[in-house]
């Protein structure tokens, strides 16, 4: 073929995704593998959303929905917003890329952080955008220098809060100084993805940033049911923003995104209160625990307002993660984005946990790290 591929098509490098459990055991010659690298819940979906799905598989021959019509105004009355201002997606991740369609041309600029989700530059290249990047400070988002930096090109900010990889959040008070500055002209994107997990006194009041726009910015919330609601593998996730961005996002969007399947389990997910808060109980209880085990072997851990958090394991990342790979172990190294020293750890079940401790403890004495 003669076909030639725009350079910002060309340049861009995909998206890695963690490593399948059943490519770990062939490449590796393990079995029982765990995977604690990629932020999953381990306790998977309610069990009335499973039955619900299974209840509606027979209707699969039938186009879902287009307008999500029950699961958004189910989200409305449950979170006080108003239907008009809430957009569903294929994962938060299609919204993302919404935003990005509806309101970014080739020139415009975005500004997001780094490290934090590959997804916001990747998207931003490919419409053609410009890419402006500030550097995390101390783990957190660097709002002055990220204030700094905005421009009359600037249409987006995209901060992920907490922050990924580090769990970090941004504090309220902060937070709602800087959108006081930010000028009216940019839609600030705050991604809540593990907004479940956060104590309640770090969580910002959305509902009036989304609301309350006059002589300011507009704020958009993303929000997903594949952590807390353990629906990654149904890819679904929402966003609450002002009813004229979600007027100019649904322009944008495919008819048919989110397919029967997610919307009835997520509807059934959101419906089971006391399945949600078992998940949020076990889940700061498996993080309390692990970062309590992980600095009696000589580590040290990163405070985290997810459900996964870094671990400093006194030497070379990469080198602890394939030895951990050899004891049918995933974790995340860090490496890559610029933490040389340590890796991502998700919170497990009990017992993924206890077995990641122990596979941790014998790499940790195997490469001399402690």
């Amino acid at each position: 073929m003669k076909i030639q591929v725009p350079d910002n098509i060309a340049s861009i490098v995909p998206y890695p995704p963690g490593k399948p459990l059943e490519e770990l055991e062939r490449e590796y010659g393990v079995s029982g593998s765990i995977k604690m690298a990629s932020n999953e819940n381990p306790w998977g979906p309610s069990p009335k959303a499973i039955q619900a799905i299974r209840g509606a598989l027979d209707n699969l021959h039938r186009y879902p929905d287009g307008s999500c019509y029950r699961l958004v105004h189910a989200l409305a009355e449950k979170l006080g917003f108003a239907p008009e201002e809430i957009v569903l997606g294929n994962g938060s991740n299609e919204i993302i890329e919404m935003l990005v369609k509806a309101y970014v041309q080739t020139g415009d600029e975005v500004i997001s952080s780094h490290p934090s989700f590959l997804m916001y530059q990747k998207i931003v290249q490919v419409r053609g955008g410009v890419n402006i990047v500030i550097p995390l400070t101390r783990m957190h988002h660097d709002l002055a220098t990220i204030l700094a930096a905005v421009t009359d090109r600037t249409r987006l900010i995209f901060l992920d809060n907490p922050n990924n990889p580090t769990g970090s959040p941004i504090k309220p008070t902060d937070l709602y100084a800087f959108l006081s500055e930010v000028p009216e002209s940019v839609l600030v994107v705050l991604d809540e993805a593990y907004v479940d997990f956060m104590d309640s006194e770090l969580q910002v009041d959305i509902f009036s940033l989304v609301r309350n726009t006059n002589g300011r910015c507009g704020v958009v919330s993303l929000r997903t049911f594949s952590k807390a609601y353990g629906l990654a593998g149904l890819r679904i996730g929402y966003g609450l923003m002002p009813s004229q961005v979600a007027g100019n996002l649904h322009k944008v969007r495919q008819p048919f995104n989110v397919n029967q399947p997610a919307q009835i389990g997520a509807l059934a997910a959101l419906e089971d209160e006391e399945f949600y808060q078992q998940t949020l109980r076990r889940t700061r209880e498996g993080l309390l625990y692990l970062q309590d085990e992980v600095e009696k072997l000589g580590c040290k851990s990163y405070p985290s307002q997810t459900n996964f958090f870094l671990i400093d394991v006194q030497g070379d990342a990469t080198a602890l993660y394939e030895a951990m790979l050899y004891k049918g172990v995933i974790v995340r190294s860090m490496k890559p984005y610029g933490y040389t020293d340590m890796v991502r750890i998700t919170v497990g079940s009990e017992e993924e946990n206890n077995r990641f401790l122990a596979a941790l403890s014998l790499c940790l004495r195997e490469l001399s790290y402690v």
